[in-house]
């Protein structure tokens, strides 16, 4: 009887694992599994798989195209990607795309803009917003091409990146309120400090769209950063939340996007006010707003990636952030690479 139930006990170890690791690879992750755990089922604890967050990311995974609420879920050489492409690229469609350059910052305009010139839905009418500090860095001005247009927006100088990533949502309210409200339909917040790699089609555009972080794809709830400070107004609760979205590329209709930045806005304000900071500054505002508001369009990671050991496999690296490239490196590649 007791060589029965060891017998039955390692079959359900074995199947346990086996099933775990299959799921966790669809989603471009390994896992760890470990015998020094309490729990009778091995890599368990406290009734949850232990990931190993450092071990080198999984083989090709599927790509789910769909969230649990319905939404599109953006992968963009898919069968529905190019459907979506092609219902769209026959329209006029006005769009812009903002960044906030303060500072050092400037260093980055000219590759971002070239490369969005490129890649960023072409053959569209598209106009960059830039707001900055010191528009003599944009001088002298690119050659940009048909239907593309750049508008720069002053704003006071804004030192310290913990002030410009509390202040950007405020920035971005008030200029989709004027003059961005009346010159666009969609508009697209974007980190200065990325590149576009590969086409960024019309297969974007939404009512409100949001970005899965690259590192944080395909892991389980309990990994993701949200805010848990109960003081917080960006607090979210264990019971909540279905992906982290990065804060690096976020965008819809301008009538949505008003909505959001107003949102947050008001939220900072409040934990400011309360002498509170969120953890993740601008990015746990923006996850909160999104559980409360889910995106009715999902960008995968294809859309904000960098090079890792957390990140998840991606077919393509469409929008690579330079940025978060850096943090991802040591001491000695962060000096070589000049970050």
């Amino acid at each position: 009887c007791i060589c029965l139930q060891h017998a039955r006990l390692w079959m359900t170890c074995f199947y346990y694992v086996l099933y775990n690791g299959y799921h966790n690879f669809l989603h471009g992750r390994k896992v760890a599994v470990s015998v020094e755990s309490a729990h009778p089922i091995f890599g368990m604890e406290q009734g949850r798989m232990k990931t190993d967050m450092t071990m080198v990311r999984a083989a090709k995974p599927q790509t789910p195209v769909e969230t649990p609420w319905g939404a599109p879920l953006v992968w963009g050489d898919t069968r529905n990607s190019a459907w979506r492409r092609a219902k769209l690229v026959q329209q006029e469609i006005r769009i812009g795309l903002l960044a906030l350059v303060v500072g050092t910052y400037a260093q980055f305009i000219r590759r971002f803009l070239s490369s969005a010139e490129t890649h960023f839905l072409p053959g569209q009418m598209v106009t960059y917003y830039i707001l900055t500090d010191n528009p003599r860095s944009l001088d002298p001005p690119m050659e940009l091409g048909p239907d593309r247009q750049m508008k720069v927006l002053p704003v006071a100088e804004l030192p310290g990146w913990e002030r410009l990533a509390q202040r950007r949502m405020f920035l971005l309210a008030d200029a989709i309120r004027n003059p961005i409200g009346h010159e666009v339909e969609y508009i697209f917040c974007a980190d200065i400090d990325q590149e576009f790699m590969a086409p960024v089609g019309e297969e974007i555009l939404g009512d409100l769209v949001a970005t899965l972080h690259p590192e944080l794809y395909g892991m389980p709830r309990n990994a993701f950063p949200y805010e848990a400070d109960e003081v917080s107004s960006a607090c979210v609760e264990e019971d909540e939340g279905d992906y982290y979205y990065t804060s690096e590329l976020y965008g819809g209709l301008v009538s949505e996007m008003y909505k959001l930045a107003r949102a947050c806005s008001l939220l900072i304000l409040q934990d400011q006010s309360n002498g509170v900071r969120a953890r993740g500054l601008e990015e746990s505002y923006l996850n909160r707003y999104l559980i409360d508001h889910r995106p009715t369009c999902v960008l995968s990671p294809e859309y904000s990636w960098w090079d890792s050991a957390l990140a998840a496999y991606v077919p393509v690296e469409r929008i690579v952030s330079w940025g978060r490239q850096c943090e991802a490196y040591d001491k000695q590649k962060r000096e070589e690479h000049k970050c």
